[in-house]
C-alpha cells in the first residue's frame, strides 16, 4: 500500500465526569486525510482545506508530529505527503487536534503493515495532542481510533477499555462558532480539588460506567455531572446555563461541555428525543449574534476508517 485515504470522526471527550478518561466518536462531522509514501523520507503537508490557522509545517502540525515519531521508530523506511480536509473546526471541543493525531497514527500504521497495537497507536497519537495542548491526554484519540465508548483507566501504563452502552443512546452536539484553545482551557482549571468534590466526581464516573453497562438510564442521567471542569469552563461559553437548562427540559439525560468547549453535548434516550434537544438548544441562540452548528448522532461504533 503506497497511499491511503481515511475518514476520522469528531469525538466527545470528558463526557461530563470523566475528565481525560472518557470519550466517544460521533458519525458527523469528521476529517478526511490522505497519506502517500515518498522515497525521499521527508514529511510534507501539501494541502489543508477547511481551516486557515493550522500550520503546514510538519513540526508544528499534529499529523506531522505523530507521523514522524512512528516512522522514526521504524527506522524511517519512507517519507510522507499528507493532505487534510478539515470537517472539524479547530478549537471546537469535538476533537479537531485529536482527529489529526488519530488519523495519522492509524493511517501510518496501515502503510507500515499494521505493526502497532491499539495501545501503541494511542500512545503515538497522544504525542500530537501534547504538542498542541501541553498534555498527553487520550480521551479524544482513543475513541477516534477504537470507536465506541472508551474508558482510559490509567496512563502509566496506558490502559484502554471499550465499554458496553445502550444501542439507543444518542448524542446532540451544539457548537457555538467561537474558538476555545485547549491549552487555555486547561490552564484555567483549579490545581487543587476539595476532597468532597473529588469523592463526588469519582462516584459519578463509577455511576456512569455502571449505568452504561447495565443500560440504567436513571443512573446514566444522575452521573452526567461534572464538578471539576464545567463550573470554570462554562464561563467561557455564552449562555451555557440556558443551553443546559433547555436541553434537560427537552428530555436529555444530561448535558455538559464537550472537551474544553465551546461545543456542548447532551445524551438522550432515542433519536427523537435527541432531535427535540437539538431544537431546544438552537432556540437559545436564535436571537444572538453568534452563529452555531448542531448535530444529532448515535455513538459511532467505528473510529478511523478507510475511504479509498
Amino acid at each position: 500500500m503506497d497511499e491511503i485515504k481515511v475518514f476520522v470522526p469528531a469525538t466527545v471527550s470528558n463526557v461530563a465526569c470523566g475528565f481525560d478518561i472518557m470519550g466517544f466518536p460521533i458519525e458527523d462531522p469528521g476529517d478526511i486525510m490522505i497519506f502517500r509514501k515518498r522515497e525521499d523520507k521527508e514529511i510534507v503537508i501539501t494541502r489543508i482545506e477547511g481551516a486557515v490557522d493550522i500550520p503546514k509545517d510538519p513540526v508544528r502540525n499534529v499529523a506531522g508530529v505523530v507521523s514522524r515519531a512512528m516512522l522514526e521508530d521504524q527506522g524511517m523506511p519512507f517519507g510522507l505527503e499528507i493532505e487534510m480536509e478539515k470537517g472539524i473546526k479547530p478549537g471546537s471541543g469535538i476533537g479537531s487536534s485529536g482527529a489529526g493525531s488519530a488519523g495519522a497514527a492509524w493511517a501510518v500504521n496501515q502503510l507500515l503493515g499494521n505493526v502497532y497495537s491499539d495501545e501503541e497507536l494511542v500512545s503515538f497519537a497522544m504525542l500530537g495532542e501534547e504538542s498542541i495542548s501541553g498534555a498527553r491526554h487520550a480521551d479524544n484519540v482513543a475513541p477516534a481510533l477504537l470507536g465506541g465508548f472508551v474508558l482510559i483507566p490509567g496512563y502509566d501504563p496506558l490502559r484502554l477499555v471499550r465499554l458496553q452502552y445502550p444501542a439507543d443512546l444518542y448524542c446532540t452536539i451544539f457548537h457555538p462558532q467561537i474558538e476555545i484553545r485547549t491549552r487555555d482551557a486547561r490552564e484555567i482549571l483549579r490545581k487543587e480539588l476539595p476532597l468532597q468534590d473529588a469523592v463526588r466526581q469519582w462516584g459519578n464516573v463509577a455511576g456512569l460506567v455502571a449505568g452504561l453497562m447495565q443500560e440504567d438510564y436513571g443512573l446514566i442521567s444522575s452521573s452526567l455531572e461534572d464538578v471539576v471542569a464545567e463550573p470554570v469552563r462554562s464561563l467561557l461559553i455564552p449562555s451555557f446555563d440556558e443551553l443546559k437548562q433547555q436541553a434537560l427540559a427537552a428530555g436529555a439525560l444530561g448535558c455538559s461541555i464537550s472537551g474544553s468547549g465551546p461545543a456542548v453535548f447532551a445524551l438522550s434516550r432515542g433519536r427523537e428525543t435527541a432531535g427535540k434537544v437539538r431544537k431546544a438548544m438552537e432556540k437559545v441562540y436564535q436571537d444572538k449574534e453568534i452563529g452555531w452548528k448542531s448535530y444529532v448522532s448515535a455513538i459511532a461504533e467505528e473510529g478511523v476508517k478507510i475511504l479509498s
